[in-house]
């Protein structure tokens, strides 16, 4: 069994490296996000599609009840909280564990383990099936939750601490502090190609490419510079007739 995809959401910093920590000690879990801002683990859990989820229970904007009742159905919540007064509450939206803070790392194994009998015993209950691609993801955009079809962007443009996501059906881009690490960690390899520090492109709206080989797109020109020019060489090579 693979080990589990998990994530954790506390809107404590602390408590949220503490967690960190103990994911990389149990070596059949697999972290793949963290989060103090629920609302931005709201946007992205379609994109990470977690099995498990360590979920704080008190957090502003939306708390971890209200999330747990957000998430796909094949994902499934272990609480953590400072407050005993929410683990009737927790088990009713059908969560795995409640883990009460300060947490020790033996009831966080527990829990846990816990997690992966759960998937091992759905895992003989039905034929595995490849997960769906994800179609579309949510960004946070002056402060509110914009939903973006991957079909419609164009590029994506890194800005210091910012992304500018180009899209065909926005005159102006979406802005969003992230990263360009992160943004083409997330974009399907298959659809999307990295291609310079600032850049990375979505394979079919390309429109064009230069002599030097550099892209259009949509009127601009996007360079292909250093170590990112081999890939999207082969992709020319493999897409030409």
């Amino acid at each position: 069994m693979e080990p589990l995809k998990c994530v954790i959401v506390d809107d404590e910093p602390l408590a949220v490296k503490m967690l960190e920590k103990y994911v990389e000690r149990t070596p059949f879990l697999s972290l793949s996000g963290s989060f103090t801002d629920s609302l931005e683990a709201l946007a992205q859990l379609p994109v990470l599609q977690p099995q498990l989820i360590f979920l704080d229970i008190q957090m502003p904007d939306l708390n971890g009840l209200e999330l747990s009742s957000m998430v796909p159905s094949g994902t499934r919540i272990i609480f953590t909280t400072a407050f005993k007064q929410y683990a009737f509450e927790s088990y009713e939206v059908s969560a795995l564990d409640y883990l009460l803070k300060p947490i020790r790392y033996q009831k966080f194994l527990e829990a846990a383990t816990k997690a992966q009998q759960w998937f091992a015993h759905e895992e003989t209950r039905r034929p595995s099936a490849p997960s769906p691609t994800p179609t579309s993801f949510f960004l946070k955009v002056d402060g509110r939750l914009r939903k973006v079809d991957m079909t419609d962007i164009l590029y994506v443009e890194g800005m210091k601490d910012y992304v500018l996501v180009h899209t065909a059906s926005e005159k102006q881009p979406l802005i969003t502090h992230n990263t360009m690490k992160y943004m083409e960690e997330q974009l399907p390899a298959a659809a999307f190609l990295r291609v310079h520090r600032s850049f990375i492109i979505a394979l079919e709206r390309i429109d064009s490419v230069t002599r030097d080989g550099d892209i259009l797109i949509a009127g601009r020109l996007i360079p292909v510079t250093g170590s990112y020019r081999p890939r999207f060489e082969d992709y020319l090579r493999q897409h030409s007739l």
